[in-house]
């Protein structure tokens, strides 16, 4: 097993008596894989396990992906913050600890050579890249879930084939995004913070193409493989946004190209609430089995209200 760092965030050991029933870790636990591209994936990720996680029944583990919020060449900047992401702040920090299921966090960069590659979005520009270290970053991310799922089965904790994932703001957009690709591995969805925006699983509207990632029309050329409608209806979506969220990623050039802001401007909307209405609207006529909330009186930001609905929307999955 390959370590960088495994950190109790209190005292040893590990793992509760076994004459306690049922057995459960004892202490936080933090460990900082390091990235192995012979088993696929070029970037660490961080797993965190919350004290209390169960030694005795299989759980879901919990995927949040990255989002440094900045450029930078430094992997260490991504490193630190997808601990912190992972161990304190985040969403998904919240729902581990509350549900006591493990959380995985991958290290992706985000390139501040590269300013359009906004790799934490999962946009078509890091789609198209095929250098090892960038190429085709949703299956490095399916390498890591599969590494972590191999060391959690070590640690005697039993997950589920099938993963919860959860995002807000770029990382929403890339669990968005990741659905599309791999519906097959998602037992659940929450995602909120978009900017209003989420991919259509059609290939056209008004009779315009819909490309990755706005839709689905090049999704075998780009991907080698059908979009498969069928799985993807089957995941439960928690989908949410704040109600005076205006923060707009449509409008700048690292997050859309030119042309894409055209598509999206013209046919889902010029603002981030009109988009999101649009969606809403797309998604039940494509029959995704969504649920949507709108929070009055908040931003671009999470709340308390916010974490608890997400948590318990995923506790019903749990069921």
């Amino acid at each position: 097993m390959r370590l960088l760092l495994l950190i109790t965030l209190s005292l040893f050991p590990l793992f509760v008596s076994s004459q306690e029933k049922p057995a459960r870790i004892k202490n936080d636990t933090l460990i900082v894989i390091s990235k192995d591209p012979q088993k696929g994936f070029h970037h660490h990720y961080i797993l965190f396990i919350p004290k209390g996680t169960s030694l005795t029944k299989k759980l879901f583990l919990l995927v949040e992906p990255n989002n440094t919020g900045r450029l930078s060449d430094s992997v260490e900047v991504h490193r630190k913050h997808a601990i912190n992401m992972a161990s304190v702040n985040s969403i998904g920090n919240n729902i581990s600890t509350e549900l006591k299921i493990p959380l995985l966090v991958p290290v992706f960069p985000r390139p501040e050579s590269e300013p359009l590659l906004y790799t934490h979005a999962l946009d078509r520009d890091v789609m198209l890249k095929t250098n090892p270290e960038l190429k085709r970053l949703d299956l490095q991310l399916v390498k890591m879930i599969n590494d972590a799922k191999t060391i959690l089965s070590s640690l005697n904790i039993k997950v589920d084939d099938k993963i919860f994932m959860n995002g807000f703001s770029a990382s929403a957009t890339f669990t968005n995004r990741f659905s599309f690709m791999h519906p097959d591995i998602i037992k659940a969805l929450a995602i909120g913070g978009f900017n209003g925006n989420l991919m259509i699983p059609e290939n056209e509207i008004n009779k315009v193409k819909l490309d990755y990632p706005i839709g689905t029309n090049d999704f075998s050329r780009l991907f080698g493989k059908e979009f498969n409608p069928i799985a993807y209806k089957e995941i439960p979506h928690y989908i949410y946004m704040g109600k005076l969220d205006e923060n707009d990623a449509v409008q700048f050039d690292d997050a859309y190209s030119k042309e894409e802001r055209k598509i999206i401007n013209r046919n889902l909307g010029k603002n981030v609430q009109t988009r999101y209405i649009e969606c809403q609207k797309l998604y039940r006529k494509n029959d995704i089995n969504a649920t949507f909330k709108t929070f009055e009186d908040v931003g671009h930001w999470t709340t308390s209200e916010m974490n608890l609905a997400t948590i318990k929307f995923f506790l019903a999955q749990m069921q």
